[in-house]
């Protein structure tokens, strides 16, 4: 045991709670500091209020859904899989069920449950929580040294764990803080940005389809030169401003300074179907409906509100006889189908992305503790290190992962 030492854990999200839980089921004097009422406020709303909690893929199947720097957290997913989440809230009561993808979600459908459970673990483990803001993280001749507290002055510490996220969801706390923590205590945080965000199209079109949610669609990202930056295939929703939805999340992700570059969005609206067979398939369509006009012809290819729009962009005329439709036509109708392009405008706003990219770089943190290389019992987990994955429960077993191996060796 290693008691009379004392840990400040700043922030009481996921990294947050695993890290103090950690750290105080080893002895240590831990106190958590979180400026909400309650832990676990941004995790009540992650997968739609559901809570993704992590993916049931294997190590390395989770470092290929984090493009940026997966492969600094083998050690910290190596130290705490997905499978110890899942046990741990076995454990507390929380029973999972594993969904299309490798989702991973609580039976009950409920983000709630998984948090109330995670918070009565803090408690029950020993962790000192304190309903305050630190406003400095202070460090003496590189070693930790004291935090100052909003209302509780200064507090002095052995070690710090800086898990106060990122600037998505400010609502919930995640104010950007860290950097903050991270910079005065003389550490590089590469330049954040959205990511897992909705994104904004310079096509008027999408209005009129605004609302419409397809599944089982194909997507590709294709930057200015044309080269491939993500492929994906999965669900994805129309906006009025562009597009969203789970694909779309993950592609946001891959896409850097919209200002330098430019990316263009393509939809496979039938990705099972190759041009031949989708042809074969439209001339099927047309032999059925071969005496009515093409805008009453796609009920059986398109949903309702596509169609109209799908008839805009193809050039041929809305009252023309299908039996009339020529082999060019009909060949550029199924090539519209299968690219259904849109060009990427903007990024929405940040504090309506499910997370942020960038942040502390992995390059001062040691990946097998955690502990920053420069400062002495200061350690980063979660949000606040420059890495993100896709959507699917990655982000949060990241939280998971690090927080546990900051907690474990503060």
């Amino acid at each position: 045991m290693e008691e009379n030492k004392r840990v400040v854990v700043i922030g009481g999200g996921a990294a947050g709670m695993i890290a103090a839980a950690t750290a105080a089921n080893r002895g240590l004097d831990v106190y958590l500091v979180e400026k909400n009422r309650r832990l676990g406020k941004k995790m009540l709303i992650t997968g739609k209020g559901r809570c993704n909690i992590t993916n049931n893929t294997d190590i390395e199947g989770m470092v290929r859904s984090i493009p940026i720097n997966g492969r600094f957290l083998y050690s910290a997913f190596n130290a705490f899989s997905n499978w110890d989440i899942v046990n741990l809230l076995e454990k507390l009561g929380v029973k999972t069920k594993v969904e299309r993808g490798g989702r991973v979600f609580p039976k009950s459908d409920r983000a709630s449950d998984v948090v109330d459970a995670l918070a009565k673990f803090v408690v029950k483990s020993g962790v000192n929580i304190i309903q305050d803001e630190v406003l400095e993280v202070i460090s003496r001749e590189g070693d930790i040294s004291h935090v100052e507290l909003k209302k509780g002055g200064s507090f002095r510490c052995d070690s710090v764990i800086v898990a106060t996220g990122g600037l998505s969801y400010p609502k919930t706390g995640s104010t950007g803080d860290g950097y903050r923590f991270a910079k005065d205590n003389g550490h590089t945080v590469i330049s954040t940005r959205p990511a897992l965000v909705p994104l904004e199209v310079y096509e008027d079109w999408v209005r009129e389809v605004q609302g419409l949610s397809l599944k089982n669609i194909g997507i590709k990202v294709l930057d200015v030169n044309g080269k491939l930056v993500y492929e994906d295939f999965g669900e994805m929703l129309f906006t009025h401003f562009g597009v969203s939805g789970p694909v779309i999340l993950s592609a946001s992700t891959c896409m850097y300074d919209l200002n330098k570059n430019k990316y263009t969005l393509i939809i496979d609206l039938k990705p099972a179907l190759s041009m031949e067979q989708l042809d074969r398939r439209i001339i099927r369509d047309f032999e059925k409906y071969s005496r009515k006009i093409f805008s009453n012809s796609l009920d059986d290819l398109l949903p309702k509100k596509l169609i109209p729009v799908i008839i805009n962009l193809s050039d041929i005329s809305t009252h023309k006889e299908v039996n009339q439709i020529t082999r060019e036509e009909r060949l550029r109708l199924a090539n519209l189908l299968k690219n259904l392009e849109l060009n990427i405008k903007s990024f929405r706003p940040i504090d309506e992305a499910i997370i942020t990219s960038g942040g502390v770089s992995v390059k001062e943190i040691d990946p097998k503790t955690m502990e920053s290389k420069l400062v002495d019992g200061l350690y980063f987990a979660g949000e606040i290190i420059d890495v993100n994955g896709y959507t699917g429960g990655f982000n949060l077993q990241i939280a998971f992962s690090t927080g546990y191996l900051a907690g474990m060796n503060c």
